[in-house]
């Protein structure tokens, strides 16, 4: 995402806890800041990207974060999957100082922050989503940018479609694993289902990486798949919606991480199918080779 802004001729300050992984930028260009403090006063916009709710806190407060650097009505937009409080509460006791704070996550896997054509769903005032939608174009998809609401709506949309997307992919590791051992075969059983009133984006595209290349999707770890459920049924109780189904993907996902381990990929939870089933889930080459040049 910081490569494509730099890309679209932004000038970067950055900071992150090691340094090497700004190595590429700092040689385009790029500043280094020491702390997050001086990211936000060297900047006309701050925006972060970080794992949980706790590290957008820990980067937020103290003498060296965010917020002590921000100048009287500065902007900063949050892109990490969280949950409003740490925005909210920064937005009570920093009242006076008019600050712009946007929450703005993301969607599209690694391969959509590489091509810079990720959707966006941005919570915040529509004066402030116009005037960044420029800086939200250099990373995503124009027509996948989305003002859903008011602050805290960016966050609550992202969760929600994560949670669906994650049971997505539970419901289609059972159905193709139950299918193949019922002696229908993998390419046919998902040629049906892509045909049928059952197809999602899941089927058509996001489990081709496992059944043709045995990619779980290791660019975005399991471990922060399990927050990202954590935080979805956080929500659902702290408004008082039961979500029964979402437990269960979220137990699943949490004996796969058990399984496999804290870095294994986002979509490992199929692994436990496979197990079960005796076999991995892979089409063959052929029936590859004919959908792409289909």
């Amino acid at each position: 995402m910081t490569k494509n802004l730099q890309a679209a001729g932004y000038p970067l300050v950055v900071t992150d806890l090691r340094r090497e992984s700004a190595e590429g930028l700092l040689a385009e260009g790029a500043r280094w800041a020491e702390s997050p403090r001086e990211v936000a006063a060297s900047a006309d916009l701050v925006i972060t990207m970080l794992p949980t709710p706790k590290h957008v806190a820990a980067v937020a407060s103290g003498a060296n974060g965010i917020v002590a650097g921000l100048p009287d009505g500065g902007t900063w937009v949050d892109m990490s999957t969280s949950v409003p409080d740490v925005l909210d509460g920064i937005r009570r006791t920093e009242a006076h100082r008019g600050l712009h704070l946007l929450d703005a996550p993301v969607s599209g896997m690694s391969i959509g922050a590489a091509n810079g054509m990720l959707q966006i769903f941005v919570g915040g005032d529509a004066v402030d989503v116009a005037r960044l939608r420029p800086v939200f174009e250099a990373m995503g998809d124009p027509e996948r940018i989305l003002h859903v609401g008011g602050h805290g709506a960016g966050y609550a949309v992202k969760l929600m479609i994560n949670q669906l997307w994650f049971s997505h992919l539970v419901a289609t590791a059972e159905v193709l694993s139950v299918g193949v051992a019922a002696g229908v075969d993998l390419g046919v059983l998902r040629d049906a289902l892509v045909a049928s009133p059952a197809n999602s984006t899941f089927v058509s595209r996001d489990v081709l990486s496992i059944l043709d290349h045995g990619d779980y999707d290791e660019g975005f770890a399991i471990a922060l798949a399990c927050k990202d459920l954590g935080l979805s049924v956080d929500l659902a109780r702290s408004v008082g919606m039961p979500v029964e189904l979402s437990s269960l993907v979220e137990q699943i996902f949490r004996r796969a991480r058990a399984r496999f381990g804290d870095l294994a990929g986002e979509m490992t939870p199929v692994r436990l199918y496979e197990e079960m089933l005796g076999r991995d889930l892979r089409r063959e080459a052929g029936e590859h080779a004919a959908e792409v040049a289909a």
